[in-house]
């Protein structure tokens, strides 16, 4: 299996150039972690979890085309990922002003079950979709085999402080550490629970629409649905609960070792085919290259 935590070597002299490392660099926790192949599940985790916030998934549903158009809205949340991660400072920095305008236009709303009403660029619901999605990324990676130790994950959760503040959070109301992380989730979970709009798009989830002739003639439908239900697995036991599927340890395994074997089928792959183009332009930018073992 290649191996992903394997330092980035460069191609030529590191000196020749001062190249813009964008916010992070490749000596980053997040390079390590935003890389890895277990983040094709860690996005499907992170959206079930956030949908169990009903401002959020109120919020979510009035304002995305994801049923319409689910791949166009998985394209542009991997692209706004991408740009943060592995685009230049300024690149970063314009996709955080075009989110944050995008957050600005919208219209608020009410949601509709507990009659609150909300906007999208509410503090509050901007610390729920970043923590989720931090958490998540975070967490998958570590069960799916990535090996992080407690320090180098509470680095990583650091970092994150620069994402937040791109989407418009003030980075010292945000957690800096995994111990933080689960105090937010400890103070927030009285407010959560899974509307029936979550429950509908949940249930979409694992059937999005596809191509007739994508669906009968590759096995992409069986697979798109064992991503989600393995995602769904690693749901913190409390929101499975939520979600009314089990909480057991059992979940947990079987999940973890799904996890496992995802990343293990993808990490084999060419990194042509599921690598991220904006990391190969970033090694390219600064001159690095990625050493794998077999």
């Amino acid at each position: 299996m290649p191996d992903h935590n394997r330092p980035l070597r460069p191609r030529h002299d590191p000196l020749a150039h001062d190249p813009d490392r964008g916010l992070f660099g490749p000596d980053s926790v997040t390079w390590r972690v935003h890389g890895d192949p277990a983040m094709a599940l860690a996005g499907f985790r992170a959206l079930l979890l956030q949908a169990v916030h009903p401002l959020v998934m109120a919020g979510f549903d009035a304002n995305s085309a994801f049923r319409d158009d689910p791949w166009g809205r998985l394209r542009r949340t991997g692209a706004w990922i991408a740009a943060v991660t592995y685009g230049t400072s300024p690149e970063a920095e314009q996709a955080g002003a075009r989110l944050r305008a995008l957050h600005g236009r919208l219209r608020p709303g009410i949601e509709p079950e507990t009659g609150r009403s909300y906007r999208v660029d509410d503090p509050d619901l901007l610390l729920w979709v970043h923590c989720t999605e931090v958490e998540s990324f975070l967490s998958t990676y570590r069960r799916c085999g990535g090996r992080l130790g407690d320090e180098d994950a509470d680095r990583y959760v650091e970092e994150m402080l620069t994402s937040a503040r791109l989407v418009g959070l003030d980075p010292a109301t945000v957690p800096r550490t995994v111990a933080g992380l689960d105090a937010y989730y400890r103070q927030v979970r009285p407010q959560l629970r899974v509307t029936a709009v979550a429950r509908r798009n949940a249930l979409w989830g694992f059937v999005p629409p596809m191509p007739r002739w994508v669906e009968l003639t590759t096995p992409a439908r069986p697979l798109w649905a064992g991503l989600v239900a393995i995602a769904a697995g690693m749901l913190p036991p409390w929101a499975r609960r939520l979600y009314g599927l089990p909480g057991l340890p059992t979940t947990d395994l079987a999940a973890s070792l799904g996890g496992r074997t995802v990343r293990t089928a993808l990490a084999a792959l060419p990194d042509g085919w599921v690598g991220s183009p904006a990391r190969r332009a970033a090694h390219a930018r600064l001159g690095l290259t990625t050493t794998r073992s077999a």
